[in-house]
C-alpha cells in the first residue's frame, strides 16, 4: 500500500467515525433519499445533514442528483468495497514484532546503563528481564563458575551483584548447584 492509499485511507475512516454519518449511510442503504427526510429521519437539522453529506460526498460514498428543486442521495457501495480491499492489505503494514522488540531492548539498555555501568535495577519486571539477559551474555555458555567469580562478572557492571545473581537463577538464565553457577539458554533469549 503506497503513503497516498493509506492517506486515502486515514481520511476515509476520519469521515467514517462520525455517527451521524453512519447513520446516514445506514439509512441511504435502503434507498434514495433527500436532505429533508434525512434530518426527519435522524432528528437532526438539515443543515447538520448537509454538513454530514458533503463529507460523505467528498470520499465518494454518496451521489446526488436533482429531481426539481430537491437533492436526492443514495449510497455508492463502490468505496466500501475498496474500503474492504485496502484494509485487508494492511497486513502488509505491521511491523516485525522481532524488529520492535529489539528497538525496545536497545531502548532500555540505553536508559538504564552508562556504559557498561547499569545505573539501577529496573523495578519492572519486563525491562528487569532485558537487564538479566545482557548480564547472561557476559557468562560463557560452556563453563562453571564459583560464586566468586559471578560476583566478580556482575560487579564489573553494578555494586548489587547478590541481588543481581539471584536474579539470574529466578529468572533461569543461570543455573546454581553445588556452590557452581552456569549459563543456561533460555527460550527467550
Amino acid at each position: 500500500m503506497s503513503s497516498v492509499e493509506f492517506t486515502n485511507l486515514l481520511s476515509f475512516f476520519k469521515v467514517l467515525s462520525d455517527e451521524s454519518r453512519l447513520k446516514i449511510i445506514g439509512s441511504l442503504a435502503s434507498k434514495e433519499r433527500s436532505v429533508d427526510e434525512l434530518a426527519s429521519l435522524l432528528g437532526l437539522r438539515p443543515p447538520t445533514v448537509s454538513h454530514h453529506l458533503s463529507k460523505l460526498k467528498e470520499i465518494g460514498l454518496v451521489h446526488m442528483r436533482t429531481d426539481g428543486t430537491t437533492h436526492l442521495y443514495r449510497l455508492n457501495v463502490e468505496p466500501l468495497r475498496k474500503l474492504s480491499k485496502n484494509v485487508s492489505a494492511l497486513d502488509r503494514l505491521t511491523v516485525d514484532d522481532s524488529i520492535a522488540e529489539d528497538a525496545w531492548e536497545r531502548k532500555i539498555l540505553g536508559d538504564f546503563f552508562d556504559g557498561n555501568r547499569l545505573k539501577e535495577i529496573p523495578a519492572s519486571r519486563k525491562k528487569r528481564f532485558v537487564i538479566l539477559k545482557w548480564l547472561a551474555e557476559r557468562f560463557k555458555l560452556d563453563k562453571r563458575y564459583s560464586e566468586k567469580e559471578v560476583n566478580a562478572v556482575i560487579g564489573k557492571h553494578h555494586p548489587d551483584f547478590a541481588t543481581l545473581r539471584r536474579e539470574l537463577i529466578g529468572a533461569a538464565l543461570m543455573q546454581r548447584k553445588n556452590g557452581m553457577y552456569w549459563r543456561v539458554v533460555a527460550a527467550d533469549l
